[in-house]
Parts: C-alpha cells; sequence; structure tokens
C-alpha cells in the first residue's frame, strides 16, 4: 500500500483519537462539578437551617448596642442562628420604626427589638406577630405591643439604687441634677421614677433640674454646663445612660467647677477611667452581652415550641466605685 493511502486513514485515526479525548474530558469535567455540587449542598442545606433573627438597636455604634449585638452573635453561633444587625446612625425612633417595617416585610423568623413606647411601634409589633414572627423587647420594654418579652434591668429598681448611692456618697450637699438619655424612652423615665421615689423620702436631698442628652455624650457636657450656671449650688450630678457620666465630667470642668459629684449608669471606657481616677463616685452597670444572649436563648426556646414565656427577664446591674476598679486592675 502506498503512502498516499495511508494518509486518509491516520487522518481518521487521529479525529477518533481526539474525540474520544473530548468526550473523556468533557465527562471527567462534568464528573468533577458533581462531586462539587454534591459537596456543597449540605453547606446550602446547612444555611437554610439557620434562623434569621434582626437585631434592631437604638443607635448602631452606641458601645452598649454593641455589646448587646456582641452577646446576641455569641449565642446565635451557638444555637443556629444569624444576627442581622441594624439601626440609626444617630438616636431616631422614627428611624427604628422604619426599619422595623423594612425587617417584617423581609420576613426574618424573629426581631430583637428595643422599645420605645409608641403607638404606631406597638401596631408594628403586632403586625409582625400576626405573621408569625415573634419579637423580643430589650433594654426598654414595649409592654402595650404583642411582643414575646421582654429582656433587661429592673430600671425602677436601678434608679432606686442609684437614689440609695447618691444620698450615701453626696457629701452633705443634696442639691442634685440629673441628664436622662431621652425623654420618650420608658427606661430613662422608670429609672427617675425609682431614684426620685428615694430622693423625695430623704430629708434635705432634692432634684434641682432634669436635661436630657439625647444619647449625646456632647449633649451631656452642654446640659450638664448649663445645669451648673444656672444651679450653682448643686453638688451631685447623676447620668442616666451609657454616655453621659464621661460627659458630666467635660460639662463641669467647662463650667469651673471642682466640687460636684458625679454617678453614672454603665461602664464605658471614659466612665471606668472616671471611677479608677475618682472623677466618678459610683456606677449602676447592666450587663448588655447578658442582654443579647438571653434574648437569643429565648428565641431558641420559641423556636423549639415553647410559645409561652415569662413576660419579663430581668437581668441582673451590680454597682462599681474607684475602690472596685482598682482591685480589678490589681492596684494597691
Amino acid at each position: 500500500m502506498s503512502k498516499r493511502n495511508w494518509a486518509p486513514g491516520l487522518i481518521a485515526l487521529l479525529l477518533v483519537c481526539c474525540y474520544v479525548l473530548v468526550l473523556v474530558k468533557f465527562f471527567s469535567s462534568t464528573l468533577a462539578i458533581d462531586r462539587l455540587v454534591r459537596q456543597i449542598e449540605p453547606g446550602k442545606a446547612e444555611a437554610a437551617t439557620l434562623k434569621h433573627v434582626v437585631l434592631i438597636a437604638q443607635e448602631l455604634d452606641n458601645p452598649f448596642w454593641r455589646m448587646v449585638e456582641q452577646g446576641a452573635s455569641e449565642a446565635a453561633g451557638q444555637l443556629g442562628m444569624r444576627i442581622d444587625y441594624m439601626g440609626p446612625i444617630r438616636i431616631n425612633p422614627s428611624e427604628q420604626m422604619t426599619l422595623l417595617a423594612k425587617s417584617i416585610a423581609a420576613r426574618p423568623d424573629a426581631i430583637v427589638l428595643q422599645g420605645i413606647s409608641d403607638p404606631d411601634y406597638d401596631r408594628l409589633i403586632n403586625q409582625a406577630a400576626e405573621q408569625g414572627i415573634p419579637v423580643i423587647a430589650v433594654d426598654a420594654d414595649e409592654p402595650g405591643s404583642r411582643r414575646l418579652a421582654y429582656v433587661g434591668t429592673d430600671n425602677r429598681e436601678a434608679g432606686r439604687r442609684m437614689g440609695e448611692l447618691v444620698v450615701k456618697g453626696a457629701g452633705g450637699n443634696g442639691r442634685i441634677g440629673v441628664i436622662i438619655g431621652s425623654e420618650r424612652a420608658d427606661n430613662q423615665r422608670h429609672r427617675l421614677e425609682g431614684f426620685r421615689s428615694v430622693i423625695a423620702m430623704t430629708p434635705g436631698y432634692e432634684i434641682m433640674d432634669v436635661r436630657s442628652s439625647n444619647i449625646s455624650r456632647i449633649q451631656a457636657a452642654q446640659q450638664a454646663e448649663a445645669m451648673l450656671h444656672e444651679h450653682k449650688r448643686i453638688g451631685t450630678i447623676v447620668g442616666f445612660s451609657a454616655l453621659d457620666a464621661p460627659g458630666i465630667l467635660e460639662g463641669i470642668r467647662a463650667s469651673g467647677h471642682t466640687d460636684v459629684r458625679v454617678f453614672g449608669f454603665d461602664e464605658v471606657e471614659e466612665t471606668r477611667r472616671g471611677l479608677t481616677e475618682g472623677e466618678i463616685q459610683a456606677a449602676i452597670v447592666q450587663q448588655p452581652c447578658e442582654m443579647g444572649a438571653k434574648s437569643v436563648h429565648l428565641l431558641a426556646q420559641y423556636f423549639k415550641g415553647r410559645t409561652t414565656l415569662p413576660e419579663r427577664h430581668y437581668i441582673p446591674i451590680h454597682i462599681v466605685d474607684g475602690e472596685r476598679m482598682k482591685r480589678a486592675a490589681g492596684s494597691p
């Protein structure tokens, strides 16, 4: 047979080999993709079983609310949930309401939020409940709504404890100024009510002025300075939200006063420093991490079928002063 007759056969054989090779690669790729899909699918199924919980804060980057988020996220990681954290950049009840409405429309498995004591907010929470979305109020309650439970401080009791601290540590000057975080928030009003109940029963003590910081350190400073210019004989100023005590210290310095005692709420870094250095006499300290974690644990019980829960879950508070701060730091 001539070389010319071999050529077409050789070309045909090469074409067949190439075709077979392409088929082999195609089926190998298909099998590889199939294996990959099988590996991914359990992950998708696992993700689908995660309960989606929305946490709506009063203020997005407030240290207190970041700790609530931390506690909720840590508990969620242990209990098969996913936390979506959101909130206004600055305190804004209207924006909280908008975020709640949008969250309900997204149909999460549950919502954790701060109560703001508003009838429209109540209606939104009721709407969530009607759609099978449980709502837990944290830090401030929304008792007029169909929320599942409240988790947070017993705020009237915390106010009473603050009153006892001030009476004990006011140094004989019973003229008191008060800075609250917000006039609209029930938790602030309840703290003030508890505080008033003690001061009203103690001879020689009087609340001279009450002002709002709007959960702002700068406004707390401005209000404290203005308060001291108007009431020059005030001997004690009490702050009822986390950023108030550091702001009050700034206001006292700006006013030129040197003999004003400060009592605060919660334990942000500036408050701890003020306690250690003796500029703040004492602080009532909440447990925001525990509030977040407890809220998630209650939801876990609800998801397992326990639809009736106690309405209020109070998280204990404790008192911190300069001596305790020094002991905790190991100072002599």
